[in-house]
């Protein structure tokens, strides 16, 4: 296992994080607790010292299963990342409230990093308001947290801002070779690393999108490669390369993939792609383009839209629905991104285009905005929207 060290403590961190979000589950949804704690444990046993939860992973069963987990001489082997939960906060009184229920969920004393969970650029100027700097230096003082961070999902534009609005010791993006435009992306990366902060990475390979199923015209790419690497490999081996990355989370559940990332963890130094490979991950990135429905690139030039459509976060899901083969997942995805649950925001949803085609002439890329909105609302809308709003808000309830 190769280690970064974190900019500002030294502190040594095994490149390759294990992400709690998606652990191996039973047929009636619950965890697989068995078997998760084996994975777990079996990674740390191999290296990987730093473990990455939520207040709402599986349900708000995560933590309570990481704190079991880590039983029997495990938690003293790893660094605990986990969430504020920010949509839920209204008080500054509630985030000592969250965080003292976490300390209990994980069955610890202390959390070493923490972060405030997937903030834009409105949310943290209320949290801002509410007392958030407070709290942070207040839980640092009496050892309940090591580290202060943030996770964002928001504007490429909000993120310098953030990072320049607290004294943070790292945060937390989304970062592919897809994404290197989009929320806070290569730009923000390095704007992060050059103020001091450690950068944690989650979405490598977009969910597994980049993995499985992998396009033939994709996988014809990777077959030009002088040394064969696995599509995971490919998209991991990108992202390590890139010396401003400190860990890199991966949603491990199946065992060969906790096998293949941590012997891909025990080569990957930056910089060390060489210029030909970075050639090929380029074809790739080009290719997969060519292949989504929409050409979108998440530019944000369409926005804001009249009639409040989060146009970006429309395209992105639908697109994924075709990248994935996961439609039931992208179905999700596009309830949860789109209706507001998460940060009590206004909805979003395709369906709600005046067809007023201001966006067309704000779109660099010529796309017919409002026609393929009504295309995301008859595939990704259907006639069960408001069953799957619902069951959605019932899985992001306060737990």
């Amino acid at each position: 296992m190769l280690y970064r060290k974190m900019p500002k403590s030294g502190d040594e961190l095994s490149i390759l994080g294990f992400g709690c979000m998606r652990l191996p589950s039973k047929e009636d949804s619950s965890i697989d607790e068995e078997r998760a704690t084996r994975q777990v444990r079996d990674a740390i046993d191999q290296g990987v010292n730093y473990v990455d939860t939520a207040w709402p992973y599986h349900m708000g069963e995560s933590e309570p299963f990481l704190g079991r987990a880590l039983m029997g001489g495990y938690r003293e082997k790893v660094n605990i990342a986990t969430k504020l939960p920010s949509w839920l906060v209204e008080t500054r009184e509630d985030m000592d409230k969250f965080l003292n229920a976490q300390l209990e969920k994980l069955q610890t004393d202390r959390i070493e990093y923490y972060l405030a969970h997937s903030l834009v650029g409105d949310e943290w100027d209320r949290l801002e308001k509410l007392g958030i700097h407070e709290f942070f230096d207040e839980a640092k003082a009496d050892g309940r947290i090591k580290y202060a961070g943030f996770s964002f999902h928001g504007k490429g534009s909000d993120f310098n801002h953030i990072v320049d609005s607290y004294e943070w010791d790292f945060c937390q993006i989304q970062y592919n070779y897809l994404d290197e435009e989009k929320q806070a992306g290569t730009a923000g990366l390095e704007y992060a690393a050059s103020k001091g902060l450690a950068v944690m990475i989650m979405e490598p390979l977009r969910g597994g999108k980049l993995t499985h199923p992998v396009p033939p015209e994709v996988k014809d790419i990777w077959d030009r490669a002088p040394t064969r690497k696995t599509p995971a490999e490919w998209g991991l081996r990108w992202v390590w390369n890139h010396p401003e990355v400190t860990v890199v989370l991966s949603g491990m559940n199946e065992e060969a993939h906790i096998e293949e990332n941590l012997r891909v963890a025990d080569e990957a130094y930056p910089n060390s792609l060489t210029e030909q490979e970075l050639q090929l991950v380029a074809q790739a990135e080009k290719k997969y383009r060519e292949l989504m429905k929409v050409s979108c690139t998440g530019c944000l030039y369409c926005m804001p839209c009249t009639a409040g459509v989060n146009i970006p976060n429309c395209f992105e899901v639908y697109n994924d629905k075709y990248l994935s083969g996961k439609p039931e997942e992208a179905d999700l995805h596009y309830v949860v991104q789109l209706s507001g649950i998460i940060y009590g925001g206004e909805t979003g949803f395709a369906s709600q285009c005046i067809q007023c085609g201001k966006c067309l002439k704000k779109c660099p890329q010529h796309i017919d905005i409002p026609a393929v909105l009504a295309t995301v609302v008859e595939e990704m809308e259907r006639d069960d929207l408001e069953q799957r709003v619902a069951k959605a808000k019932e899985m992001f309830k306060q737990v």
